[in-house]
Order: structure tokens, then C-alpha cells, then sequence
């Protein structure tokens, strides 16, 4: 049985809800798949959240999929690296490689997104803050700990609720779209593992 670690953050700034949480909640719902699947909640902190990564990586999952929000975001994005940056241009981990690269085919998955109805593309930057630093950090720990962990970051539009109470009414997807997207890329993960 494929064994996943799923992750999303907690609320933060002015959103008072936080999509990565609540595509994640929504799946669990419903989700039926024959995927094992543990799930995490991180708190938006840098130190908290790799050192709970770190932690929650131990049981070497074969693969960790990371939810993060993207407020403005239109569609899913599948990111593709992970840099050793902070916001502040410093490194997350000293003496560590510059960047990860998934070992993940995304193209292939990011294509069954689309023909589902699901919009989506693959992304080459993951920004420079928590979300990129969940990507970086999962494949690092995996690297150094000798886990067989694979690692992708999925980057959420918000909710309709969210947008509806922003100034602006900013972009956003249905939760139960954005929770069928990680059923999907779990299926895909399932089917072709690299």
C-alpha cells in the first residue's frame, strides 16, 4: 500500500481560513483511494514548521505532498523546485545544496489536471518563503535521512469564501475542484512513481 504524508498550513495575515487546509479537510471526507494517507496541519513559522516536518518524515512515506495557499493564483501549481533561500536571502540550511528538483514527472500529471477540467501548470519557482521552504526542506530531510520519500508542492488557489469576504475579490477555485486534484495527483503518483 502507498503510504502519504499530506501537509497544509494554518490560517495566517488577514486570511482567516487557509485553502491548503481546507482542500486537505474536504479530501478526507471523501477521499476512498487505496493510498495510506496521514495528514498535517503546520503552523505558518519557519522554525515550528521543519521541525515538524522533519519529525513527521521519520516513518518514510513514499511520497509527502505539501499544500500551501496562492492568493491571486487562478490554478493549481505543481511546483518543480525547492530552493535553499529564506525571505530574508539568507539559506534555509547551511552548507546544502542550492536547490531540489523534484524527481516526480510532473508534465504527465499536470496534463491529466487539464484534460480534467482542472486548471493547472507546472511552476519553476515556489516563492522564497514557507511554501519553498516546504519543498526544499522535505527533499533535504529525505536526502539526508536516507528516506525514500519523494516530495511534490501543490500550490492552492483560495476558496470562494475567501475571496468573496477580500477586498478586491481576488481569484480563487472550489474546494471540492482543488480536493479532486490531489485525489488525482495521488492516483497519478500511484500509477507512475517515477
Amino acid at each position: 500500500m502507498t503510504r502519504i504524508l499530506i501537509t497544509a498550513f494554518e490560517p495566517y495575515d488577514r486570511w482567516p481560513a487557509n485553502s491548503s487546509w481546507l482542500t486537505l479537510t474536504d479530501l478526507t471526507r471523501w477521499y476512498d483511494g487505496d493510498a495510506e494517507i496521514t495528514t498535517r496541519r503546520y503552523p505558518v513559522d519557519l522554525t515550528r514548521m521543519s521541525e515538524n516536518l522533519r519529525k513527521d518524515l521519520q516513518p518514510n512515506f513514499d511520497f509527502a505532498i505539501h499544500l500551501g495557499q496562492a492568493p491571486g493564483s487562478t490554478i493549481i501549481k505543481l511546483e518543480s523546485v525547492g530552493l535553499n533561500v529564506r525571505s530574508n536571502g539568507s539559506p534555509l540550511i547551511s552548507n546544502a545544496p542550492e536547490a531540489y528538483r523534484s524527481s516526480l514527472r510532473l508534465e504527465p500529471c499536470h496534463r491529466g489536471l487539464v484534460a480534467a477540467g482542472i486548471p493547472s501548470e507546472i511552476s519553476h519557482h515556489a516563492g522564497t518563503y514557507l511554501c519553498n521552504a516546504a519543498l526544499y526542506l522535505s527533499q533535504h530531510y529525505s536526502k539526508s535521512y536516507g528516506l525514500r520519500t519523494k516530495s511534490l508542492f501543490l500550490h492552492i488557489p483560495l476558496a470562494p469564501a475567501q475571496a468573496a469576504t477580500d477586498k478586491g475579490s481576488p481569484a480563487s477555485m472550489s474546494t471540492p475542484m482543488a480536493s479532486a486534484a490531489v485525489a488525482m495527483v495521488i492516483q497519478y503518483l500511484q500509477a507512475d512513481p517515477a
